[in-house]
């Protein structure tokens, strides 16, 4: 059995100010918006940042630690991983059976990617 592709798509951070946040990313690193999604019921306000941040509105966070709200990662056989997950101790959330709880607390969102995106993601060399 071969082993999946993968890549990490994005990190969630909790963060009590999304446009402060959102201000540091655009005027001193250049990155803009890529996709917002407004506050609607018990669902925070939301802000994804070009270069894999999500950034996750939470007005009464005011400690330093409990920020990272969850890592997206895309992957080339989203079976696979979800069964391979299962076995390994993973436990599905509320949210979705791709939403995961690993041992040890840490979330993770398991997307499936379209064909050839993870070989094509994979590829770059940004340090080349």
């Amino acid at each position: 059995m071969s082993l999946p592709r993968a890549y990490v798509e994005h990190v969630a951070i909790r963060v009590p100010d999304v446009d402060r946040h959102v201000g540091f990313f655009r005027e001193v690193l250049g990155l803009a918006i890529r996709d917002e999604q407004p506050a609607e019921g018990a669902r925070p306000r939301q802000v994804w940042v070009l270069g894999s941040v999500q950034l996750i509105e939470d007005p009464s966070f005011v400690g330093p630690e409990g920020r990272l709200a969850h890592l997206g990662i895309m992957v080339d056989d989203y079976e696979g991983v979800l069964a391979r997950a299962a076995a390994w101790g993973a436990r599905a959330l509320p949210a979705g059976r791709n939403w995961l709880e690993l041992p040890g607390g840490l979330n993770v969102e398991i997307l499936q990617a379209s064909a050839g995106a993870v070989e094509a993601a994979l590829a770059i060399n940004p340090r080349a």
